[in-house]
């Protein structure tokens, strides 16, 4: 099977949901945004120490629901398609919001800002954090901009709100990164 088509030569890509649009189109740049901040958790789990198994499996969970979610977001409300799409539950915001305790109770408490940087492992998670932030700014601009005088599905509310706790996961994994080597945070003195 060849990896190339040639059928987005001209500037344009079909969604899940079978339209052709521009490679440029609000939708393409939302599940985009995704796609990066997938592809860099997969450079974070790859940075994480073998011992640390819980955070890797994690990492990987979160990176199959962004799979999830970026097809929410390649798929029109209104085509068939949606039907064959995974309902995008609460519960993920959820599983976040418990990992992000439970990394937070072996924390000190945090008194000033931090300065991205420290091991590796914590870098790319800043990194993660600040294309999280984009995607979730590019995916809210997209669902306010859909054509329905209804709310967005209860799918798309839930990805908004997975994405926006997963900004928070990934801050405090930074912080984790550093101090399970030992560590502190690079704290911003002024």
């Amino acid at each position: 099977m060849k990896i190339y088509t040639g059928t987005g030569d001209r500037g344009k890509t079909s969604l899940f949901s079978g339209e052709r649009v521009p490679k440029s189109s609000d939708r393409i740049e939302a599940y985009g945004d995704l796609d990066e901040l997938n592809s860099i958790l997969g450079a974070v789990e790859s940075l994480l120490e073998k011992s640390q198994k819980e955070i890797k499996s994690e990492v990987r969970h979160i990176q199959s629901l962004l799979l999830e979610a970026g097809a929410w977001l390649a798929t029109t409300p209104e085509s068939d398609s949606v039907q064959f799409l995974t309902p995008f539950s609460e519960k993920h915001a959820k599983e976040l919001e418990l990992s992000i305790d439970r990394m937070s109770a072996d924390l000190p408490e945090l008194k000033q800002f931090v300065l991205p940087g420290g091991q590796v492992s914590a870098s790319f998670a800043h990194i993660a954090r600040t294309v999280c932030r984009r995607a979730e700014r590019r995916a809210i601009d997209l669902v306010n901009q859909m054509d329905k005088p209804a709310e967005p599905s209860d799918s798309l509310s839930n990805i908004l709100v997975f994405i926006n706790r997963l900004s928070d996961y990934l801050f405090v994994l930074a912080r984790y990164c550093n101090h399970i080597k030992g560590d502190g945070d690079m704290l911003w003195n002024r």
